[in-house]
């Protein structure tokens, strides 16, 4: 069976030094478009710049942070906004699926091909030493890499609408992971990825 037309919950990715785990569709109780559209129009979405090296950068996308934690990366803490009841749905369907505890969510808005996400690990100290992250995409498909850290090896995944990616165990250890600009228009896409802060 193809895992990526596979109906079934959350079925194992192959990874060396990772544990990935993906699933097509995450059930909820309203379609995938009405739930894009409610996110772009719901959320007080922000344009952050992170500090690269030394150097201030503004993000090539958009971001929105909610939940109970606040988080630091790059040099960047974002205090969390409330959960809304639509992100409160999305999570508890999250978690129910994943079996995994998450408090917070960090929105990213893809609006265009020219949106991206650097290569990065989501190691923070405040995830702990084994964080798992849920991605939930909505909108355009964009294609999901991972490029291992000591042997360079890339993994390349399609993130479909609706789909949900488990990366959890020592993937954050191992695994870079981010999303490139693409030379083709594309759509936007929204991608939530819950986490649990410590």
């Amino acid at each position: 069976m193809d895992l990526f037309t596979s109906s079934a919950g959350l079925q194992p990715v192959p990874l060396p030094d990772g544990e990935l785990w993906y699933m097509p569709q995450l059930p909820l109780p309203w379609p995938n478009a009405e739930v894009y559209q409610r996110l772009i129009a719901e959320t007080a979405w922000k344009a952050e710049s992170i500090v690269l090296f030394g150097q201030s950068h503004l993000q090539p996308r958009l971001t929105a942070w909610h939940g109970d934690r606040r988080y630091t990366y790059s040099g960047l803490t974002l205090d969390p906004e409330p959960w809304t009841p639509l992100l409160s749905t999305i999570g508890d369907a999250v978690q129910r699926e994943t079996g995994r505890d998450f408090n917070s969510v960090l929105l990213n808005y893809y609006r265009n091909e020219r949106d991206s996400m650097g290569m990065h690990s989501d190691d923070e100290a405040e995830l702990g030493p084994e964080p798992a992250i849920a991605s939930l995409t909505f909108g355009t498909e964009r294609v999901f890499i991972l490029r291992h850290k000591r042997t360079g090896e890339l993994k390349k995944l399609p993130l479909g609408d609706g789909s949900l990616l488990l990366m959890a165990g020592t993937t954050q250890q191992f695994w870079l992971h981010g999303l490139n600009k693409s030379s083709r228009p594309l759509g936007g896409r929204l991608n939530l990825t819950f986490r649990y802060i410590v």
